[in-house]
């Protein structure tokens, strides 16, 4: 495969974006306070990474998106005293509780949207995602955020004006 069109490393907590609470009002609201932080984090460090790009146009061809979420472990995978630091054998290897994947996708989906990544979330035809913990595999981090990559799938179509 060539190389990704755009590519970042974001830095923070990955945000769900999907499940609504009704306050007493009865207006919606996003129920994980994590989501506007997170969108906030993508579209910064994209348009960091666009900054640098002056012929950039939002991609609105077919495109390819990898993403690879590092997620913080909860406290309770780590031993106490002298083994707080230390992950103990019978934590779980994969993050398998929420949030969902396909939540934290729509999430930074959009935020790529806004920061002028993609035209729309619909050019995403193809969809890599996965959750890991802090420094287990390729791709992850020493600290919670993502590794997001997309790639063209077809020729750029021409704008017209």
């Amino acid at each position: 495969m060539t190389a990704p069109a755009f590519s970042i490393t974001v830095h923070g907590t990955p945000g769900p974006q999907g499940s609504k609470n009704r306050n007493a009002a009865g207006a919606l609201y996003e129920s994980s306070a994590k989501v506007k932080p997170w969108r906030e984090a993508v579209k910064s460090a994209a348009l960091d990474a666009l900054a640098y790009d002056e012929a950039w146009q939002p991609l609105r061809e077919a495109v390819r998106l990898e993403v690879v979420f590092t997620l913080p472990r909860s406290k309770s995978h780590f031993g106490t005293g002298r083994n707080a630091g230390v992950v103990k054998p019978s934590a779980p290897q994969h993050p398998t509780g929420k949030p969902d994947t396909d939540k934290l996708l729509r999430s930074t989906q959009d935020a790529l949207k806004d920061a002028g990544v993609l035209l729309d979330d619909s050019v995403v035809t193809d969809t890599v995602a996965a959750k890991r913990y802090v420094l287990t595999g390729a791709d992850t981090l020493s600290h919670p955020g993502a590794v997001i990559r997309v790639w063209r799938l077809t020729q750029p179509k021409e704008t017209t004006s």
